[in-house]
């Protein structure tokens, strides 16, 4: 049942980023997490250099189609749990990306709350 619902969270953040809900995504996060963003060499510490992050995305980049995590590996230990999944973002033209991606997540007054992700494109 844990597992299921760390994996519901983490999927909950990728349909709120298909929305382009940043409360939403925001929401799922502690508000301490870290976070290796796959496309910034910093170490995101905070929800204001998240948001720096965001807004540095090109808006005339690739366009995105579609992202979706799978091939998860959930464990769960007491009140943290660690999430191993592939992310596969599809792009309007060209190749998908696939993203290695690690999350960390505690169980804080009841919630799963994500406080670390570890993005890595292969």
């Amino acid at each position: 049942m844990a597992r299921e619902a760390v994996w519901a969270v983490i999927t909950a953040m990728y349909d709120a980023y298909r929305r382009g809900d940043r409360a939403g995504i925001d929401r799922l996060l502690h508000p301490e997490a870290t976070i290796w963003d796959s496309v910034d060499p910093v170490l995101i510490t905070s929800t204001a250099q998240l948001d720096k992050v965001r807004d540095a995305r090109p808006a005339d980049g690739p366009r995105e189609t579609g992202v979706a995590a799978g091939d998860e590996v959930v464990d769960v230990w007491g009140e943290t749990a660690l999430a191993r999944y592939l992310l596969r973002v599809d792009f309007a033209e060209g190749e998908p990306e696939i993203v290695r991606t690690t999350a960390v997540l505690r169980l804080i007054e009841g919630e799963w709350r994500i406080v670390h992700i570890h993005e890595n494109t292969i």
